[in-house]
């Protein structure tokens, strides 16, 4: 546990509680029980009296917060000691130190007595010009070249009066713009009215095409989406633009704003006297050569660093839907990872997710062996009882669809259903470590076959095995901070895998790794001991682990389930700590444990009141009640799948009124994507996601949910579908103009034409368009441009 000042301990605290809504004794209990080693997932499940009932939402709030603030404290530390070393830390200073509340601030403070290489500035000063430079600044009646004469020494480099005049104006230049009040005050100004202008490299219109809507655009830099500064970034980064920050739409009258609050602040007017010009040049030179770009890569360091932000939520919040999606449950899965020329690679799993067979079939071009593949998966079909048929959603994908549903007419005593789901991430899993250890003899090509029909049984379980990164559900992933987003990401999964909770004796090694206070390390162990020993028969069984200790077992028991042990409890999330409630219960009701537990309506009627004690408050107790009810309860949603429509297997097949089902693929701020069986997910602008006004899409559609949509507009040489959930908007007449992208439109789609980024399925675009007008009810696009508008509001809002 890191030793803090109490003092500053209780100060970071009270910042935290006020940011997220929470007492301080609050936020000083949970920081408290995070650096003691407990995880924020059970921190909020198991802790609830220890920290007033803080969420998980607001602990990891605060977890992120705390990790800002100490990194703060330290650089204060370090700012404070460098000043004293040079014996320039006076009361006030320190002070204001002490006061600093970003890292921005500090960092404006300790500019003038950062160690520094030899400048102007400090080249002028030791050839003796600093009392030049303070008696212009002090009496701008002097004639400057005849007060500069006086300082003339070529000994000391300088040659004549304008050279002394050149150091003396490097001085007040460098005092000014070390000057913190003055730093951070117009790095508030140009953050209010700066605009960030675009303009493409001289020569690149025609390599940089996708960036095109770039070339010559200007954006208020507080209001700019988050997804379009990415682009505009990623753009610069590539070499396609420039990018500057005028303070104002009139970038002339702006800067002329900007050189004259530096007058106002250092007090120079411009009364006729001989040094005023001189003065005023000081200041217009100090905003242009040294404010304004130093202020320029701030704000776009912290517009980024926001952006990013909001970037990662974004994944974030989609991960989560993925994994959290309906599992299919214990069901005889038949995996089909569709190909062409390759083949189509089959995998059956069992009803626990055992591998237990494979095949390769060439159903598609150039072999056609549709079938001989039809007899194939018959026989393995009725081998092993399957009761479900999932089908990667790649390429060839809608072909080998066709072939399941001919399969399923074929075969109607099996009674199976086929599901198109996500092969996101089923490469990467196929290379990686982990299926190498899980399938050390099976061909590579074979394990996507097995990831794409286990992610049907369980979507959390399986694509835990996979990066989060790799899963692609994120938008401009690649063009924010990989650590940062690591990090993110890796709470998502946390905390969706304790929400779920995870069978000890099924668990993969994989899965275990993301239970609370598990490390690979001890997952592992874990593993071995249960094929050594055989199933765990109770919780307590865990201490037997190597390396697993109490206070690791402590912090993952109450989300590690084993169904059919010893202790029924132990099926359920209710922490063996806990057991002693739960006993007394059992005890004033006079009822075998097994009988309560399920008893709804028995349960219901008992007062948590009853059962508290000095360990266990009313929210603790009225959980375990709750648990009591539906022991092992899953919190997920049920099973459902999407129906493709026959026939609709390529864009080109789509018709504008098309009425058609599909699962959503992605949500970004400024509308959905949509996979409707065509190899291309069509956008579900923010505008036409409801007949209500919607602020975050999240609002209305999560990943994974199936919707039914209405195709708008195709545009088949660009590969864009516009969609709605407003089943009665106007279709577009046939052959209107503005398509996506004309008219300064298509902002969204080419804004990630890089597959990396927000990009859809094997790189075609997938758009990063702005969010919508705030118009009543988000009225849906003109029907005349209904696919212009759905990609190309971002240029404005």
């Amino acid at each position: 546990m890191p030793q803090i000042d109490p003092v500053l301990a209780r100060r970071i605290a009270s910042t935290i509680a006020g940011e997220i809504g929470a007492q301080p004794a609050q936020a000083q209990a949970a920081i408290g029980l995070l650096d003691e080693g407990a995880t924020v997932p059970f921190i909020a499940r198991y802790r609830k009296e220890v920290t007033g009932g803080l969420d998980d939402i607001q602990l990891r709030a605060l977890e992120t917060r705390l990790s800002y603030l100490r990194e703060l404290e330290d650089r204060r530390a370090a700012v404070l000691a460098s000043i004293d070393e040079q014996g320039k830390l006076s009361d006030e200073l320190r002070a204001d130190i002490q006061a600093a509340d970003s890292k921005a601030r500090l960092e404006d403070l300790y500019l003038p007595y950062k160690p520094k290489r030899r400048t102007r500035a400090q080249i002028a000063r030791e050839a003796g010009l600093e009392p030049l430079a303070d008696a212009l600044l002090a009496d701008p009646s002097q004639v400057p070249e005849a007060a500069a004469a006086a300082y003339v020494d070529a000994d000391k480099g300088v040659a004549d009066a304008r050279a002394a005049l050149e150091g003396a104006r490097a001085i007040v230049m460098e005092r000014w713009g070390e000057d913190a009040a003055l730093v951070g005050g117009l790095r508030s100004w140009l953050h209010e009215v700066g605009v960030i202008r675009a303009r493409v490299v001289d020569g690149k219109q025609d390599t940089g095409a996708k960036y095109r809507d770039y070339f010559d655009h200007a954006e208020a830099l507080a209001r700019i989406p988050s997804h379009r500064l990415l682009a505009l970034f990623r753009a610069r980064r590539e070499e396609f633009i420039t990018l500057d920050l005028d303070p104002g739409t009139d970038a002339e009258a702006g800067h002329a704003q900007a050189e004259g609050r530096v007058a106002v602040h250092a007090g120079i007017r411009n009364e006729g006297r001989p040094g005023d010009k001189w003065l005023l040049d000081a200041c217009r030179l100090t905003w242009k050569a040294k404010l304004h770009l130093h202020l320029m890569l701030d704000l776009f360091a912290q517009a980024r660093e926001k952006a990013e932000a909001e970037a990662i939520d974004v994944f974030g919040d989609n991960l989560k839907d993925l994994l959290l999606a309906a599992p299919a449950g214990p069901k005889a899965v038949l995996g089909l990872d569709p190909g062409l020329r390759t083949g189509v690679k089959v995998a059956v799993v069992d009803r626990t997710g055992k591998l237990v067979d494979t095949a390769t079939i060439y159903p598609h071009e150039p072999k056609r062996q549709w079938d001989p593949s039809l007899h194939v998966l018959r026989a393995l079909c009725t081998k092993h009882g399957v009761e479900l048929i999932a089908i990667g959603n790649g390429t060839a994908s809608r072909e080998t669809d066709k072939l399941a549903g001919d399969l399923i007419k074929q075969a109607p005593e099996l009674k199976m259903q086929k599901i198109v789901v996500s092969e996101a991430g089923a490469s990467v899993y196929s290379a990686s470590e982990f299926a190498s250890k899980e399938f050390p003899d099976l061909d590579v090509s074979l394990r996507g076959a097995v990831s794409i029909a286990r992610r049907l049984q369980d979507p959390l379980a399986e694509l835990v095995k996979i990066e989060p990164k790799a899963i692609g559900v994120g938008q401009y992933q690649h063009d924010v901070d990989q650590y940062r987003l690591a990090k993110a990401l890796d709470a998502r999964v946390e905390d969706c895998v304790n929400a779920v909770g995870v069978d000890l004796n099924t668990a993969s090694a994989a899965l275990l790794g993301r239970v609370s206070g598990l490390s690979s390390t001890v997952a592992e162990n874990i593993v071995v001991y249960r094929d050594q020993n055989g199933a765990f028969a109770d919780r307590k069984a865990l201490l037997k682990v190597p390396r697993l200790g109490e206070k690791t077992f402590e912090q993952c028991a109450g989300f590690l389930r084993i169904n059919g042990g010893s202790q029924p409890l132990d099926a359920s999330s209710v922490h063996p700590e806990a057991y002693p409630v739960v006993e007394r219960i059992v005890s004033d009701c006079g009822r075998e444990l097994k009988s309560l537990m399920g008893d709804a309506a028995f349960l219901r009627g008992i007062k948590a009141e009853a059962y508290t004690d000095e360990t266990f408050g009313v929210p603790t107790v009225r959980d375990i009640i709750k648990e009591l009810e539906k022991p092992g309860r899953d919190p997920r949603p049920e099973f459902k799948a999407a129906r493709f429509a026959d026939g609709v297997e390529d864009i080109k097949d789509l018709k504008p009124g098309m009425v058609l089902e599909g699962v959503v693929s992605n949500v970004a701020a400024f509308g959905a994507f949509v996979d409707i069986g065509v190899h291309q997910d069509g956008l579900v602008h923010i505008s036409a996601l409801s007949d209500r006004y919607v602020k975050d899409p999240r609002e209305v559609v999560k990943a994974g949910d199936v919707v039914k949509v209405r195709v708008l507009e195709v545009d088949v040489a660009r590969k864009r579908i516009a969609l709605t959930r407003r089943l009665d908007d106007a279709v577009p007449p046939a052959g209107a103009a503005n398509m996506a992208g004309e008219n300064r439109g298509g902002r969204g789609a080419r804004d990630a034409r890089d597959p990396r980024g927000a990009g859809g399925r094997n790189g075609a675009p997938r758009g990063a368009g702005g969010t919508a007008m705030p118009r009543p009810g988000n009225a849906a696009p003109p029907a005349n441009n209904a696919l212009a508008a759905a990609f190309a509001k971002a240029r404005k809002s």
